[in-house]
């Protein structure tokens, strides 16, 4: 009897499992987050869309040498690419990032006046190394120029190299010097890439805690894929007596544990060869529709002679086989045709209309991908005072961070690497330097100064200049760096000099008289009458 009631009351799992979805589905709280949203898969606008994601290494690893080469296609095909780039390259380094010495001379015990001194016969020194080809390995370029030559090469290839070799030169006192390497040299030998344990990607290896202790550089530019450890040089990032840096590595990191970047333009790169395709179009059709364009209609069923054109049909003998006239497309030209040819003319409606706003509407999302408005990305200023310089200061923005990044990570460390034998040969003197790293810390500090942004309205941006320095909220020494690239202290020499000489010559009057107030700019960009 009790074998009969447990078998009528068993519950098959099934039918339980049915139970349980529909008690859920009755007492579940109803809530919104990102499954009924974002990652939802059920509804119309998310269920197609399959995104798969893996480590760094799936993500960007693996794809470094495809967005490198398409990077370096699209910028030597010219066009945005390439103008986006050389935009970026000459609004953070222009003529090169100079330094100011700035050392802490509270903390060495100097008086304001040994400190001044100090930094200027510092900057005197590194002038002579820095403006030098010596300061160049290849002795081509000067230290200002490798800085244009290293961040071109980081946002084209996505990183870029410098080693720090020493060379000495007849009569020359400073053997530091910098060779920079291409992104394509730094590769993985065959033999390390048949390892599993992925310490060495991309020519960077590291070691158990993740951190860089050297890179593999390939003794010449690798023209395919496969290079041997006899065909690298294993190179440790720091110097194991010294300490020194041995190799600057150029890059921004996007993921944790990366350790290659991506080109600038890699977000961009598709729309960007989409683009260089229509533009290439639309201009070869305006070409075309230049000419006076029409096919040849023709009522007969054999034009050529055996279905050949006459540039494929080949005769040995000395006579013409065909008398069909040369008719060709031309500026004002005139052709005669063949018994039942008649022309038929070409419209190909060209030049198009929606190019522009089309070309526009692109530019302004890739600007927007890039941190560069469209106003400054196509040198197109014609909007008003007030768009124009919101376009430019968020710009400055981008260019700042750069400017910044890219003095820590490349000019910094070489001033410090020249400093340090500087100190060495003795030719500056700079106690403690090497005994304690606070003490050289504070001899090392420099500022680094780019060229100025430029002004849209230099009356307006003077004024504003001296409205911040009046009220404390800027220095002269900042505000001659932004404005104009100067040096606040050479431009007060210069300034005392030239006045000195005016008073002597009795030209004594105010330069500053005569200068009519600046009329308002209306919402409109338009000036008030």
């Amino acid at each position: 009897m009790s074998k009969k009631k447990s078998k009528k009351n068993k519950v098959s799992p099934q039918k339980l499992k049915a139970k349980i979805k529909d008690f859920l589905k009755n007492n579940t709280k109803k809530v919104s987050n990102f499954t009924s949203h974002a990652a939802s898969k059920s509804k119309n606008a998310t269920k197609g869309w399959q995104a798969f994601s893996g480590s760094f290494k799936e993500d960007i690893e693996d794809n470094t040498k495809t967005l490198r080469e398409r990077s370096r296609d699209i910028y030597y095909g010219g066009g945005v690419g390439a103008g986006a780039i050389k935009g970026v390259v000459t609004s953070v380094i222009g003529s090169g990032l100079r330094p100011k010495c700035n050392i802490d001379y509270d903390f060495l015990n100097l008086t304001r006046e040994e400190a001044k001194e100090w930094e200027s016969k510092a900057k005197r020194e590194f002038a002579l190394w820095a403006e030098s080809t010596n300061a160049d390995a290849e002795r081509v370029d000067n230290f200002y120029e490798l800085q244009e030559l290293a961040f071109l090469s980081h946002l084209m290839s996505g990183d870029a190299f410098a080693l720090l070799p020493r060379k000495k030169r007849v009569n020359w006192p400073y053997q530091t010097c910098i060779k920079l390497i291409e992104a394509d040299r730094c590769v993985t030998p065959f033999e390390k890439n048949m390892l599993t344990d992925d310490k060495v990607i991309n020519g960077v290896e590291v070691d158990e805690t993740g951190e860089v202790v050297a890179f593999y550089i390939a003794n010449k530019y690798p023209v395919s894929g496969y290079v041997s450890e006899d065909d690298c040089v294993r190179i440790e990032k720091y110097g194991r007596k010294s300490g020194r840096n041995n190799v600057l590595h150029i890059m921004i990191r996007e993921r944790p544990e990366q350790r290659r970047g991506v080109p600038f333009l890699s977000l961009i790169l598709p729309g960007l060869k989409q683009l260089e395709r229509y533009m290439d179009a639309e201009l070869m059709a305006a070409v075309v529709n230049s000419f006076y364009t029409v096919f040849i209609k023709s009522d007969q069923e054999e034009v050529t002679k055996g279905g050949l054109s006459p540039l494929e049909y080949e005769d040995d003998s000395d006579e013409d086989y065909d008398d069909t006239p040369d008719v060709r497309l031309g500026n004002g030209s005139v052709a005669y045709l063949r018994e039942g040819e008649s022309p038929v003319e070409s419209k190909p409606g060209r030049p198009n209309t929606a190019f522009e706003g089309f070309v526009t509407a692109v530019c302004r999302q890739m600007g927007a991908t890039l941190e560069v408005p469209y106003e400054v990305l196509m040198k197109h200023f014609t909007a008003s005072y007030s768009a124009s310089r919101a376009a430019q200061l968020e710009a400055n923005k981008m260019y700042r961070k750069k400017r910044e990044r890219f003095a820590t990570d490349f000019c910094q460390p070489i001033y410090e690497e020249w400093l340090a034998e500087a100190v060495s040969s003795g030719r500056i003197y700079a106690p403690g330097f090497f005994e304690n790293p606070l003490v050289r810390k504070a001899y090392s500090k420099a500022e680094w100064n780019g060229p100025s942004h430029g002004q849209l309205d230099p009356l307006k941006e003077a004024k504003a200049s001296v409205l911040k320095m009046e009220n404390g909220l800027s220095t002269g020494e900042k505000e001659a760096m932004e404005l104009t690239g100067t040096e606040y202290e050479s431009n007060h020499r210069t300034l005392v000099d030239e006045n000195n000489m005016r008073v002597k010559d009795g030209l004594s009057k105010d330069l500053t008289q005569g200068i009519l107030e600046e009329p308002e700019e209306t919402e409109e960009g338009g000036e008030e009458q």
